[in-house]
């Protein structure tokens, strides 16, 4: 072989395992977020792709997101959850149980890490919290300890409460996990719970209008509810009124009573690590948040007449005013 031709043929090897190495390289983990367009979808998306980068996954180098919002329409999820199966994406990032009902209804065989969602267990998304058994695995938000926590500060906040309304997301499959817990702590409590269910969002407008009547002391709203809508009529009906999210009472609502949900975002970050690296999705246990906070608005209580008690202030981690 002539010494050219040699070296020609050499350089063509290695000009070809260079170029096959870079593919290898450049190779992009996709990984499918598919979110209920309720509030707060935002800061989870920024929480959870801060967390991906401190990871070491860099969007454009070695990861891909696909993301897709039901923008607020939940029957649009089952479609989206179809679509991100097709693309075959390495995992799928359900933010709130709608979401992660319709992944698991996509597919049973990519791995889904639940950020936030509700009962794990209760909704059949898992078999156990200890051992998931399937291809879902990530963090539970609500439970029925958080539901009884509503009740138990109504309860606190007005002592003369005796009868809850509960607005409840239809459309949402945890709701029925949620009615029932809330109902139970009622019973525990001696407290009556009237749940109300909402198909959309012109029904909130019905149902505080039917509370004109029924007249309860308090009502807690469901976080996939379109919540500053129902902390505004809240307000304006002088009713008492509970939610799992701190934007709720931001916009005007009296309470909230949630889990730090800005640590359960950047856990959901190092589940799909764990999965990407060869972890199962079966044998990973649910996390459970540890850490609740408890706000309250107090200009919100003066405008609606109450007046706080001050062991209840005096346990609350951040007063509006």
């Amino acid at each position: 072989m002539r010494r050219r031709a040699f070296f020609g043929m050499i350089g063509g090897v290695t000009a070809f395992w260079a170029l096959a190495a870079s593919a290898q390289q450049t190779k992009l983990t996709t990984v499918g977020v598919l979110v209920h367009g309720a509030p707060g979808w935002q800061q989870f998306w920024q929480s959870f792709r801060e967390a991906m980068g401190e990871l070491g996954y860099t969007e454009g180098k070695n990861v891909k997101f696909e993301f897709r919002s039901d923008e607020g329409e939940v029957s649009r999820l089952a479609e989206l959850a179809a679509e991100l199966v097709r693309l075959k994406v390495d995992v799928i990032v359900p933010w709130f149980t709608p979401a992660a009902i319709a992944a698991r209804q996509a597919t049973r065989d990519i791995p889904i890490v639940c950020a936030v969602c509700g009962d794990l267990v209760g909704t059949g998304l898992v078999e156990s919290l200890a051992r998931p058994g399937g291809n879902v695995t990530g963090s539970s938000s609500l439970n029925a300890e958080l539901s009884a926590k509503f009740v138990e500060l109504i309860r606190e906040m007005v002592p003369s409460a005796h009868r809850i309304a509960v607005l409840a997301n239809a459309p949402d499959p945890f709701s029925k996990v949620l009615v029932r817990q809330i109902q139970l702590a009622g019973e525990a409590a001696g407290t009556a719970i009237d749940p109300i269910m909402i198909h959309d969002a012109e029904e909130l407008e019905a149902a505080f209008a039917s509370m004109e009547k029924s007249r309860p002391d308090a009502v807690i709203v469901q976080p996939s509810l379109p919540t500053k809508r129902a902390a505004e009529l809240a307000l304006s009906h002088r009713i008492p009124a509970i939610c799992g999210w701190r934007d709720f009472v931001h916009d005007g609502g009296l309470m909230a009573y949630f889990a730090s949900e800005a640590d359960m975002y950047r856990r959901a970050a190092v589940f799909v690590d764990n999965i990407l690296k060869g972890a199962k999705p079966a044998e990973i246990p649910v996390e459970q948040p540890t850490k609740f906070e408890l706000v309250l608005n107090l200009k919100t209580a003066k405008a609606i007449g109450l007046t706080v008690p001050a062991a209840f202030l005096a346990r609350v981690d951040e007063v509006i005013e």
